[in-house]
């Protein structure tokens, strides 16, 4: 919603409130709920209908192309209405929500035949971008995350989650760069849904960051954060390493989100149950850049998942395993036991088909176990879900049989912790029938046999009916009225009809007349009438009974969703290791070394995403070696199109890759752990904040410089080429230099090819070009990557291959041979008239005596202490001199 749309619907409804006796009973109660959900659109139930009036009508009209019309509310005017039916309102609300609206639900609650006056109605839940729970509405391999941000000072404290999985995670943020660390953490998770304390809300700046960098829906809670860890306590379990003991902020942000999920949900779900508390330094740190230019989950282009590392990866057959897929891949371990624990799972399946396929037939009978708790839990699951829940703990023995099989330390813990549910299957199995109907308040839920006194009320519903065929032949045999026929309606229940032409035959001591028709006449006998009540009775009661003992069902099964959730995470764990294993299979993957050392050492190394799209065999390997000593530093020349930019980023990947457990397309790799992965690649205009190019570039380089360590990966492109050529020379001389000092791993691509120089100057630095072979005026990309520097640039090459026209490309060749040619000459003929001209005057001993002038300023110069800009300053006052 627009702010200056949503300001004026909030004026609207406190000025309708403060007016609020002028309306009728309907309206009045209509305003009373839509004051209290100022900020939402109100779906207020009215029959078969959810009516939204005034503002809100005018705006789902719009949004949904719906029907506007009017309604008396007891004003001059009509209030403008539209509806939706009930039977789709799911599918309106999902449209509304992704345009970015919140959507209060008002339902009826009680029965309208046995309401006195107004049938009451209450909002029974708010639909918000991060609480649709809706499984139509979902991404079935992605989470869809709600973030609770609470900002105190300078720090933040964060808790998210998934209400449709129970995924619930925390930390908090109280370090150097905490605002970037915060964009580093709303770009791990992605979310949906952004909640905020009122001093983060009311920091204009930065909440202008995270929306123009970020789609979500930000909002500011008033209240619900708090310190009061007892509550988080009572209603969550605390897992993982870290303590809330200490973790003030992280408690505030839970508790904040918690009161906010209430509000909206009107429960806690029992799927909500427990609580990751991580420390921001347990993963791999990936900044925002680094996670865009790296394309892991989706493409900067389109936002696509094909083209990215998760594409080359999911292999995954449940939805489970796609979306923990997707964490693991946001979330890069730094732990080598964990790590080689991971790769260990990945290669004992890699290397026995058999058991892999095993596992792969099995998970692809398993329905989504953690969404389908989420419905249970909310009260939204019908029998059929419960059908799709029962099949899929079918699998679990034969999962937990495959597993027992398994020799590596994480798929033995995952046969250890599997529990195979027997108690909820046999519940289900025994209780709900194999065909259930889609609704739940209509019978025909229940199996015969669970119930004695439901078995009994059936037996007389299918009697009756049969009873009430028997009835219709012998009324026929005693009256002699061939066509009477026995039928039902609601008004006046079952009645006999006769047909005008038999009127006569009609015992006037036994039927009563109910109703005349054009036709004929509808009679009951007291007979008919006893047997009646009986049938409908009976029919009723099934309906009650079976909705009543589904609902118990259901209650039993959320009362252990904790047990279904850590059988989900066991799935879709084993998911995981088989979609690395096979995707290593298909792609010959392998196994990389994973340690603690300085040394990134890859053979014959690939780019996954790359070689995937190109035919087999045709994707050029290249080596590559980086340390934080001789080799911390690789400055690479060579033409532009030529695979530099590739290159990198294969090398980021593989070292990413790695780290999540997977194997790496290279055959063979040694990598010493990374704590961070930085990319300064491409020039993206951030027009949006006022930015060009150049500026974020600088501001990347300075995020760069600032947080890498000697343990850090780092890829720079082109930097500097977003300003002049001194200017940009100077910046990329300057920066190669600090992080040099800083030793951390370093693939820097340049077209200055003056940077070549530095290999001889400063420790650490190795020169790498890409190898070109040259055919008369053509050229072909050989894509190896070569030792030694190049100072050849075949920016004309390019530009043909780019398609530029062959008259422009022509005539640039001959302008460059044209410039060359003038200023070898020229060279030749300034030193040959200098040369002439000192001799001739005697100048050449003062030449002689300038060279020696020269020499003792360059002795006095302290070269290890002067800044970048210090060197080239001197260095021109020299040229100068010269």
């Amino acid at each position: 919603m627009l702010d200056s749309e949503k300001i004026k619907a909030i004026e609207q409804a406190e000025k309708r409130y403060q007016n609020i006796s002028t309306f009728s009973p309907m309206m009045q109660h209509y305003i009373e709920t839509k004051y209290e959900y100022k900020d939402c659109i109100l779906c207020y139930r009215l029959g078969d209908f959810y009516e939204m009036f005034f503002e809100d009508a005018v705006i789902c009209s719009r949004e949904l192309e719906l029907t506007l019309t009017g309604k008396d509310c007891g004003q001059e005017e009509r209030a403008p209405m539209c509806g939706m039916p009930h039977h789709a309102v799911d599918g309106y609300i999902s449209k509304l929500v992704e345009k970015g609206y919140k959507v209060a639900i008002c339902e009826q609650v009680e029965d309208p035949k046995e309401a006195k006056g107004i049938v009451k109605r209450e909002v029974i839940k708010v639909v918000t971008p991060g609480t649709i729970v809706d499984s139509v509405s979902l991404d079935e391999k992605k989470n869809n995350f709600i973030m609770s941000i609470y900002k105190e000072s300078v720090f933040f404290g964060l808790a998210i989650c998934d209400i449709s999985t129970g995924d619930f995670y925390a930390t908090e943020i109280k370090e150097d760069n905490n605002f970037s660390k915060l964009l580093d953490e709303i770009a791990r998770y992605n979310p949906s849904e952004i909640i905020t304390n009122e001093m983060m809300y009311l920091s204009k700046d930065e909440i202008k960051v995270i929306e123009t960098r970020f789609n979500a829906y930000i909002s500011k809670e008033e209240t619900g954060f708090t310190d009061d860890l007892k509550n988080v306590t009572n209603m969550l379990d605390v897992v993982g390493t870290v303590s809330l003991e200490n973790k003030t902020l992280a408690v505030y942000a839970i508790n904040g989100l918690l009161n906010y999920i209430e509000n909206t949900q009107k429960q806690i779900p029992e799927n909500l149950n427990k609580v990751k508390v991580y420390e921001t330094t347990k993963y791999m740190s990936l900044d925002v850049s680094a996670r865009r230019n790296l394309e892991l989950t989706e493409r900067m282009r389109d936002k696509s998942k094909v083209g990215t590392l998760l594409w080359v990866l999911d292999k995954t057959d449940t939805s489970m395993g796609g979306r923990l897929l997707r964490r693991w891949i946001s979330d890069p371990l730094i732990d080598v036991k964990e790590i080689n624990n991971r790769l260990d799972a990945v290669e004992e399946l890699k290397q026995s088909p058999i058991l892999r396929d095993d596992v792969k037939e099995s998970l692809k009978r398993v329905y989504d176990i953690e969404r389908l708790a989420g419905k249970i839990s909310y009260g939204t699951a019908n029998a059929r879900d419960l059908i799709s829940l029962k099949n899929s703990i079918l699998e679990l023995p034969n999962v937990k049989n495959i597993l027992s099989k398994t020799k590596s330390s994480m798929l033995n813990n995952l046969y250890n912790n599997l529990d195979t549910l027997d108690d909820i299957y046999e519940l289900i199995e025994r209780a709900i029938v194999d065909d259930p109907p889609l609704q739940i308040t209509e019978g025909g839920i229940i199996k015969k046999g669970y119930i004695p006194e439901l078995d009994e009320l059936i037996d007389i519903s299918t009697n009756g009916k049969k009873w009430l065929i028997d009835i219709e032949t012998k009324e026929k045999e005693l009256t002699g009225i061939k066509n009477l026929k026995i039928g039902y309606n609601k008004v006046f229940g079952y009645y006999l009809e006769v047909t005008k032409s038999f009127l006569k035959m009609v015992p006037q001591d036994r039927y009563i007349r109910k109703q005349t028709l054009t036709t004929g006449e509808r009679y009951i006998t007291e007979e008919l009438k006893n047997k009646e009540n009986e049938i409908v009775g009976a029919q009723e009661k099934i309906v009650k009974i079976e909705y009543e003992e589904f609902t118990k069902i259901r209650h039993f099964i959320e009362d252990n969703s904790k047990r279904l959730l850590n059988a989900a995470n066991i799935v879709a764990t084993l998911d995981c290791i088989q979609s690395f294993a096979t995707v290593a299979n298909e792609k010959n993957y392998c196994k990389p070394d994973v340690n603690n050392s300085d040394v990134i050492d890859i053979k014959e190394g690939r780019h996954p995403v790359i070689e995937k799209m190109l035919k087999a065999g045709e994707f050029i390997e290249n080596d590559s070696y980086l340390d934080s000593k001789d080799n911390r530093l690789a400055i690479i020349t060579g033409p532009n199109m030529a695979g530099k930019s590739t290159y990198m980023r294969q090398v980021a990947l593989i070292t990413l890759m790695a780290q999540i457990g997977s194997f790496v397309p290279a055959t063979d790799a040694h990598i010493g752990v990374v704590d961070k992965i930085f990319t300064r690649v491409g020039a993206s205009d951030d027009l949006a904040m006022g930015e060009s190019t150049f500026m974020v570039e600088m501001m990347e380089v300075a995020n760069i410089l600032k947080n890498a360590t000697e343990n850090s990966l780092v890829i720079l492109d082109e930097i500097g080429r977003g300003t002049s050529t001194y200017d940009g020379l100077s910046i990329a001389w300057a920066v190669a230099e600090y992080i040099s000092k800083i030793k951390a791993k370093t693939l820097f691509a340049t077209h200055y090819h003056e940077l070549t120089k530095l290999e001889n100057e400063l420790d650490g630095i190795k020169n790498l070009h890409v190898a070109v072979k040259e055919r008369g005026e053509d050229v072909i990309f050989l894509r190896k990557i070569l030792e030694g520097g190049t100072d050849e640039s075949y920016g004309i090459h390019v530009a043909k291959l780019a398609g530029v026209p062959q008259d422009v490309s022509k005539r640039a060749n001959e302008i460059l041979k044209n410039i060359e040619r003038k200023s070898i000459l020229k060279e030749r003929e300034n030193s040959k008239d200098k040369l002439v001209k000192e001799e001739d005057q005697g100048q050449l001993s003062m030449y002689n005596f300038k060279l020696a002038e020269l020499a003792e300023k360059l002795d006095k110069m302290d070269t290890n202490n002067m800044t970048p800009i210090e060197a080239l300053n001197a260095l021109q006052k020299l040229k100068e001199i010269l």
